[in-house]
């Protein structure tokens, strides 16, 4: 059974994010240049730049769309899931 993983109780966490290195790391897992990772989140070449230096945070919708580019990478997906998510949020057991 697959473990749904919430990035916006990550994002509620109160303590430094690294938001900014998961989207950068996916983005380059992807082989994809800001532009291209930008039209296929629908976001701004400007949005991810912001994202990726820790300017900005991503909103609800858009880390809604992250997670399902991860869940779509299959096993590269999961280890960035492993990386970047806090151990509190990748329990088996929920």
């Amino acid at each position: 059974m697959a473990r749904h993983l919430s990035y916006s109780s990550y994002m509620e966490l109160g303590k430094p994010l690294k938001i900014s290195d998961l989207i950068r790391e996916l983005r380059q897992q992807l082989d994809l240049s800001q532009e291209k990772f930008a039209a296929k989140l629908g976001v701004s070449l400007r949005t991810i730049n912001r994202w990726e230096n820790g300017a900005s945070v991503p909103s609800q919708m858009a880390l809604k769309l992250i997670e399902e580019v991860l869940q779509d990478m299959g096993e590269p997906g999961k280890r960035l899931v492993i990386e970047y998510l806090p151990k509190s949020e990748q329990r088996e057991d929920s």
